[in-house]
C-alpha cells in the first residue's frame, strides 16, 4: 500500500497541473465550475492538493477546463516498485 507522503505528492502535482491550465486559459474557479458539475470551492481544494477525487470528478474537470485527459495528467511521478510493497 502506498504511504501518505506518496499519495499527497501525487495530489499536489495534479493540483499544480490543474492550476497551470487554469492560469494559461485565464480561468477562475467560477469559470471552470460554470462548465461542469463541480462547486468552485471544491475545485480550489483540488488545486491545493487536499482532495482525493474520483474519475467522475476528473471527467467534470475535463469539461470545465475544455482539455483532454493527457493535458490534465501532464506531470511526472516517480514510480518505485518498493513504494507499493510497504
Amino acid at each position: 500500500m502506498l504511504d501518505e507522503k506518496k499519495k499527497n505528492e501525487f495530489k499536489a502535482k495534479f493540483g499544480k497541473q490543474l492550476g497551470k491550465i487554469k492560469k494559461d486559459k485565464k480561468l477562475s474557479f467560477r469559470n471552470i465550475a460554470k462548465n461542469c458539475d463541480l462547486d468552485s470551492s471544491f475545485i480550489s481544494k483540488i488545486e491545493k492538493g487536499t482532495e482525493n477525487i474520483t474519475l467522475e470528478t476528473v471527467l467534470n474537470l475535463l469539461y470545465g477546463l475544455n482539455v483532454q485527459p493527457g493535458e490534465l495528467f501532464d506531470f511526472y511521478v516517480e514510480l518505485n516498485k518498493d513504494d507499493i510493497r510497504k
